[in-house]
């Protein structure tokens, strides 16, 4: 088997390192300074807008989209690396790369199921970099762990839909340059395909009945790196009909096609969370010392930093073979793997962190090191794009039918 790297993946993975140690670690503080100074705490610092610019320059951009029309034209294996150094800065990299969700999602359905119309509208300037969005899917008053489950009402009115629902952590909606929503919803309830029920719509920002109502917190946090997560509310928010994305009844279907990749992201971003730990906890490790003695010279320790390091490697080599598959079996066939590694990255980066944090002891969760921010991060992650609970449920299904009779 081979494990080498391609030469197009090194090259690019030589200059994201690069730019990364130039601009992306120095930025993290500056942008924290700034922030603090601007009016609003979910406008864009303005360093964030020179990274964005810099990468650009740098041909450092829109590296996740594998479609060469409007991206960088790489498969999964090859922006595996890529995913995983942007993770180990979260706040700040995918962004300035062009390469945060939910945009990378967002874009990918429009590329993928947009009419011409709507890829000129929001997809290319999505690309640019000049505008945000947001994709309305989780509800608060249902399990949203299953997607039949929703309650937004799409409805047909003449040559209007008329969507009616709450959603909440929803993603980039907090970001003043957020403009569009990518909203499911119910257009059939009474449906006898429960997977046909829903479909998606595309509703501006702006359109009447559509209200930003409150930031939501993860772990305390507001998130503003990306954008934050809102509660919001649709009260009979008109749009054309020709927003809808796809066709009627395709909205689970489009949900299921934009997850997959989403939830590889996820996985490979969460190794770089992993590898800016070990780090974090090397580094404390040989500069402290505690009961006369150096803290990397206690046993504890050293089985921490090793335990890291193989959990490390093993998550990577499954996250590359499931890579691999999405690209020569497609996503389907992927299928069990990327719910293995859905369910394996969170928990064990969660474990890494937490040793990370303890290292630091009282720094480990302060805002001095971004170790506390990782955590709410990659626990986060066992509850988003599926519970941990419901990707073991259907692994599990595949792997009892093997054995029925």
């Amino acid at each position: 088997m081979d494990f080498a790297f391609d030469a197009r993946t090194e090259e690019l993975r030589a200059r994201l390192l690069a730019f990364m140690d130039a601009y992306v670690y120095p930025a993290e503080a500056v942008a924290e300074e700034q922030r603090a100074a601007l009016a609003s705490p979910w406008d864009t610092p303005a360093v964030v807008e020179e990274l964005k610019a810099e990468a650009r320059r740098q041909g450092l951009w829109n590296l996740f989209l594998p479609d060469a029309e409007y991206g960088a034209g790489l498969t999964n294996l090859q922006y595996a690396p890529l995913a995983e150094i942007t993770g180990r800065s979260p706040q700040l990299a995918p962004t300035a790369l062009n390469c945060a969700a939910p945009d990378t999602g967002n874009m990918e359905v429009l590329a993928q199921f947009g009419d011409a119309r709507q890829k000129k509208q929001w997809l290319e300037p999505l690309l640019a970099g000049e505008i945000r969005s947001a994709f309305a899917m989780t509800e608060p008053d249902v399990a949203s762990s299953d997607a039949t489950n929703i309650t937004t009402r799409i409805e047909r009115d003449g040559d209007e839909y008329v969507v009616t629902g709450r959603k909440w952590y929803i993603s980039g909606a907090m970001n003043p340059d957020c403009r569009i929503f990518i909203v499911m919803g119910k257009t059939d309830p009474g449906g006898t395909d429960i997977r046909r029920q829903q479909s998606m719509v595309l509703v501006p920002r702006d359109t009447p009945g559509v209200t930003v109502r409150r930031a939501m917190r993860v772990f305390g946090y507001e998130d503003h790196g990306h954008g934050g997560h809102a509660e919001v509310v649709f009260d009979h928010a008109r749009v054309p009909v020709s927003n809808l994305i796809g066709a009627e009844g395709g909205g689970f279907a489009i949900a299921q096609a934009r997850l997959g990749p989403g939830r590889i992201h996820h996985c490979m971003r969460l190794i770089g969370m992993a590898e800016r730990a070990i780090e974090l906890m090397c580094r404390r490790a040989v500069s402290r010392s505690a009961f006369g003695q150096a803290l990397a010279r206690q046993g504890v320790v050293h089985n921490w930093i090793a335990d890291a390091r193989v959990t490390v490697e093993q998550l990577r080599l499954l996250v590359l073979k499931t890579a691999w598959l999405m690209d020569t079996v497609g996503n389907k066939g992927a299928h069990t793997e990327i719910q293995a590694i859905k369910i394996a990255t969170p928990r064990a980066v969660v474990g890494i962190i937490d040793r990370a944090i303890q290292l630091h002891g009282a720094g480990g969760v302060s805002q001095d090191f971004p170790l506390a921010e990782l955590y709410a991060a990659a626990r986060t992650l066992m509850i988003a794009d599926g519970p941990d609970e419901v990707h073991q449920r259907s692994l599990a299904r595949q792997e009892l039918k093997k054995y029925a009779s």
